[in-house]
C-alpha cells in the first residue's frame, strides 16, 4: 500500500494535521493507498507559495513562449508515463484501463495546444474617439486558480483546467476528489521534472468540506474552477460569491440521445450503448435519456437491449472488459436506489435492474434499460450517474425537441438522422452546450466544452477556455502637451 503526500512548492510534504484518508480499489473492494487529509493550514501553505510564484521569481517574469515550452515538455512526459498514470487511475476509480489509457494518451494534446496558445494572447489598440489619447488593452492572469476536480477522470480534468490556466500565466492549487487523488499526485511530479518553478502547480488532497471549502473561501484565490454535481456546484458558487471570486462550473447532465426513424439503426444503437454504458455511466455527458421515434421504438429498444446484454463485466484492467465497478460506495447505493424508484413509478425494466449478483466483491451494477418511461418520472429527470438508460418515445421532430429541452440541464445532446436539414434544425433548437450528430462522446482539445442551465458556467478546451483565466486591462495614454484648460472637466 502506498502512502501519498501533498505536493506543495515542488515538494511532497506530509499533511500538517498528520491525518490520511484510505483510498479504496473499487474492483477489489480493498484499501490500496492513503492520501493526505488536508486542512485549512495545508491550503494556506499551498496558496501562499502559489501567490508568491505569481508575484515573484521565474514564473512571474517568464515570457509566454517560455511558459509554452515548459508545457510542451510536460506533454512529452505525460506521453512517456501514460501506461503508469492510467493504471494508477484505474486502481483508484475502477474505470476501464482501455478508456483511461485512451484519455491519458490523448491528454498531452491539451498541453501542446495551450502551450502553443500561451504566446498568442494579444491585446488590441483601440481607435479611440478621444483626441490626444492612445488606448489599448492587455490581458493578464486572473491570479491563483483553485481547481476542484471530480473522481471519474482526474487527469483529463487537470488538462482541461490547468493547461489553460498555466498558459494564461496563472498558478494553480488542485484539490482532487478524495475518492480518486492518486493519479493527480503522481502527475504532480511530472510538472517538477518538466521544469515548472516551485509553487506554480500544487496539490492539496482531502475532504471537500475541509480542504475544498478552505480553498473556495481563501482570500488569496482569485478563481475557482470545479467539475462535479450541480448541487455541489451551486454551493461552491454561493460560497465563492461572498468573496467575489471568478467561477467556472462544469456540472451534471441528463442528456438526450435522439433517434429518428431515418437513421442508420446499427450506428445509432452503438451510439446509444456507448453513450450510457461506457464508463459504467459515470460521465457527465452520459446519454441517459434515449428518445426514439415511435415508429421504430419497439424494434430499436430490442436492438439496444441485445447490445447491452453482451457487455462483459469484470476486471477493469483487462482489455475485454466492457463494464467496470462503480467508483464509490455512495454512488453504488444511489444507482441501486434509482433503479427501485423507477420500478415503483411504473417504468418497465427490460435489461438489468439491480446489483450484479454474478460479480463477487466490488461494486458492480447491471447495465440497465427501462422502457415505458414517462417524462415526469424521476429516472427521466434526475442524474443517476450510472449505467441506467431510460427510453422515451416521440412522434414528431417538434415533440423530440420539447422532450429533449424539458430538463434543468443542458450539457450535451445526440441526434441520429440521415436528414442533414433536420440535423441542422435540431442543433439550433436543442439547449445544450454540445450537440453531436450521428456520433456521441466525441471530444477534442480544440472544441469548447461546457453546459447551459444547471449544467454549468463557462467553457473548457478550445480558444474560449483561456479567457476564463484572464483579466482584461484597459490602458489610456495622453499624448497632449500642457495642462488642461479646465482641470474640473473630464477630457
Amino acid at each position: 500500500m502506498k502512502t501519498y503526500q501533498h505536493f506543495i512548492a515542488g515538494e511532497y510534504v506530509d499533511p500538517i494535521g498528520g491525518k490520511w484518508i484510505d483510498s479504496m480499489d473499487p474492483y477489489r473492494g480493498e484499501v490500496w493507498a492513503r492520501i493526505p487529509q488536508g486542512c485549512a493550514r495545508d491550503v494556506d501553505r499551498a496558496v501562499a507559495v502559489a501567490s508568491l510564484a505569481l508575484r515573484e521569481g521565474p514564473w512571474a517574469t517568464m515570457s509566454p513562449s517560455s511558459r509554452g515550452k515548459l508545457m510542451m515538455k510536460l506533454a512529452d512526459l505525460i506521453a512517456a508515463n501514460a501506461q503508469r498514470l492510467a493504471e494508477v487511475e484505474v486502481r483508484d476509480n475502477g474505470k476501464l484501463l482501455s478508456e483511461m489509457l485512451g484519455q491519458v494518451n490523448y491528454n498531452p494534446e491539451w498541453w501542446r495546444y495551450f502551450g502553443g496558445l500561451a504566446d498568442k494572447i494579444q491585446g488590441a489598440v483601440v481607435p479611440i474617439d478621444k483626441p490626444n489619447h492612445f488606448a489599448f488593452t492587455r490581458h493578464e492572469p486572473v491570479g491563483v486558480v483553485a481547481a476542484l476536480t471530480a473522481w471519474n477522470s482526474p487527469l483529463l480534468f487537470i488538462a482541461w483546467k490547468c493547461a489553460a490556466a498555466l498558459a494564461a500565466g496563472c498558478t494553480v492549487v488542485v484539490k482532487p476528489s478524495e475518492f480518486a487523488s492518486a493519479s493527480t499526485l503522481e502527475f504532480a511530479a511530472l510538472t517538477k521534472e518538466a521544469g515548472f518553478p516551485d509553487g506554480v502547480f500544487n496539490v492539496v488532497t482531502g475532504y471537500g468540506q475541509e480542504a475544498g471549502s478552505a480553498l473556495v473561501d481563501h482570500p488569496g484565490v482569485a478563481k475557482i474552477t470545479f467539475t462535479g454535481s450541480d448541487s455541489t456546484g451551486a454551493k461552491i458558487y454561493a460560497q465563492a460569491a461572498r468573496t467575489l471570486k471568478r467561477v467556472s462550473l462544469e456540472l451534471g447532465g441528463k442528456s438526450p440521445n435522439i433517434v429518428f426513424e431515418d437513421c442508420d439503426l446499427g450506428a445509432a444503437a452503438s451510439g446509444a450503448i456507448s453513450g450510457i454504458f461506457a464508463a459504467t455511466g459515470q460521465t457527465c455527458i452520459a446519454g441517459s435519456r434515449l428518445l426514439v421515434q415511435n415508429s421504430i421504438r419497439e424494434e430499436f429498444s430490442k436492438r439496444v437491449a441485445e447490445l447491452g446484454r453482451s457487455a462483459r463485466k469484470g476486471d477493469p484492467m483487462l482489455a475485454d472488459t466492457n463494464i467496470g465497478p462503480v467508483t464509490t460506495a455512495p454512488q453504488y447505493r444511489k444507482i441501486l436506489d434509482y433503479m427501485e424508484i423507477a420500478k415503483a413509478e411504473g417504468a418497465r425494466c427490460i435489461l438489468g435492474g439491480g446489483a450484479a449478483s454474478d460479480m463477487p466483491g466490488g461494486q458492480f451494477v447491471e447495465p440497465t434499460i427501462f422502457v415505458d418511461v414517462r417524462p415526469d418520472m424521476r429516472i427521466a429527470r434526475e442524474e443517476v450517474f450510472g449505467p441506467v438508460l431510460s427510453i422515451i418515445g416521440f412522434d414528431t421532430e417538434e415533440e423530440a425537441v420539447r422532450l429533449a429541452n424539458d430538463t434543468i440541464y443542458g450539457l450535451a445532446a445526440g441526434v441520429w438522422t440521415k436528414d442533414m436539414n433536420r440535423a441542422l434544425r435540431m442543433t439550433a433548437a436543442l439547449k445544450a452546450g454540445t450537440v453531436w450528430v450521428n456520433t456521441y462522446r466525441a471530444i477534442s482539445y480544440m472544441m469548447p466544452f461546457g453546459g447551459m442551465k444547471h449544467s454549468g458556467i463557462g467553457r473548457e478546451s478550445g480558444m474560449e477556455a483561456i479567457h476564463e483565466y484572464l483579466e482584461t486591462k484597459s490602458v489610456w495614454i495622453s499624448t497632449a502637451e500642457g495642462s488642461p484648460a479646465n482641470p474640473f472637466v473630464m477630457r
